[in-house]
């Protein structure tokens, strides 16, 4: 199996070894996260193909219900998730079998299956991954079948189910972890806070986009502190520390924990930069909805502060709909305030406070080597 190959690659990543552009820890992390995301998925084909089977005894349309559930959870992604709690665990036990605690880090990409279901139903996005979103496709498949009723809500209706099923799904999931019952109620109860904020950052992502005259920087990265960095980075390690028992160890708690905000909101801003000057074929997503929307991320605020009073009025004098000539001159503007080049400042002073944040606790060398490679690869992607 794919968790049987994880320990040769990771025992050639070494604490000698400088994280740069072009050294080798690249080249190993790569060929470990194809093992790891394989092991995960395997975990999670082994699952799906259970649940499926069982709902469609109840019924062959909850079948195809279930199947299409299970196929967006299976399409792809970076796996940053199980990936982040996974060095969590490895940095608190050292070099352990794996399979134990497998479906516990499987069980992050279920969450994460439910969260952006629902962020694309609320943010009525068209593409993820390359492909139409749940309730988009939905939506198709409704109007090709000639099915009663307005076709757009009954997409929507359904990838909102679909997202309960997998908050469901990962709930099931997490019970499988091999952990002494004590362990596993522990790290329950980080996994429960940790969906708890992530709400809290989706309904603070809502109410910005209602009322973006009130937001500021510090506000809008409170949201990305609490939709992304949270369930991104920082909750997954302390999650990984908690399935290997560690949960009383105040150095390695707030170690994880500097390090996963910082790089959690270095990621976030990175995010809002591909979201307006990324590559779709890359990204997977179409650019300049933010643009679009005026959504405040601290990209946008910063530009309205930085902005001169001409540039601000080209910021927020578009019309509605913005078209793709319009888009492409915002985004010209936002470079010439200065923004961009702030944020990518922020990005940087981020990642440095993270891996000195290494650096307090005893982490496991192998783990703080990989930790600060992944740094540089969720902060520096380009999609």
């Amino acid at each position: 199996m794919a968790s049987d190959r994880l320990t040769g690659n990771l025992l050639r990543v070494g604490p000698e070894q400088p994280v740069g552009n072009d050294d080798p820890i690249r080249a190993v992390l790569a060929a470990y996260t194809r093992d790891l995301i394989t092991a995960v998925d395997e975990t999670l084909t082994d699952f799906l193909a259970a649940e499926v089977d069982a709902l469609t005894e109840i019924d062959a349309a909850m079948g195809g219900f279930a199947a299409t559930a299970r196929d967006y959870v299976l399409a792809g992604g970076k796996r940053v998730r199980p990936t982040f709690a996974y060095w969590g665990w490895r940095g608190a036990v050292g070099d352990e079998p794996l399979a134990p605690v497998l479906p516990a880090l499987a069980t992050l990409e279920l969450l994460h299956t439910f969260a952006l279901v629902h962020d694309d139903v609320m943010d009525a996005s068209a593409t993820r991954r390359g492909r139409p979103t749940v309730h988009v496709a939905l939506a198709a498949q409704h109007a090709a079948a000639g099915r009663n009723g307005d076709s757009r809500r009954f997409g929507e209706a359904v990838a909102v189910l679909i997202g309960d099923l997998c908050m469901v799904w990962a709930d099931q999931l997490l019970s499988r972890a091999a952990l002494p019952p004590g362990r596993l109620l522990a790290v329950r109860r980080g996994y429960d806070r940790m969906r708890v904020e992530t709400v809290a950052g989706q309904y603070l992502d809502i109410l910005g986009e209602a009322d973006p005259a009130s937001w500021s920087v510090d506000r809008a990265l409170r949201v990305a502190r609490y939709k992304t960095a949270s369930y991104t980075v920082q909750r997954p390690l302390i999650f990984g520390a908690s399935l290997a028992g560690v949960t009383d160890d105040a150095r390695l708690t707030a170690a994880y924990t500097s390090y996963g905000l910082c790089i959690g909101e270095a990621f976030q801003l990175r995010d809002d930069l591909l979201g307006v000057y990324g590559d779709p074929v890359t990204t997977g997503k179409p650019a300049g909805d933010d643009l679009r929307t005026g959504k405040p991320t601290a990209l946008l605020v910063l530009a309205r502060q930085m902005a001169t009073p001409a540039q601000l009025r080209e910021l927020d004098g578009t019309g509605d709909p913005v078209g793709e000539s319009e888009v492409a001159r915002l985004a010209e503007v936002v470079v010439d305030t200065g923004a961009v080049e702030r944020i990518e400042r922020m990005i940087d002073e981020r990642v440095e406070e993270a891996l000195a944040a290494l650096d307090t606790a005893a982490v496991d060398e192998t783990a703080r080597v990989a930790l600060a490679g992944l740094a540089a690869l969720a902060t520096a992607r380009r999609a």
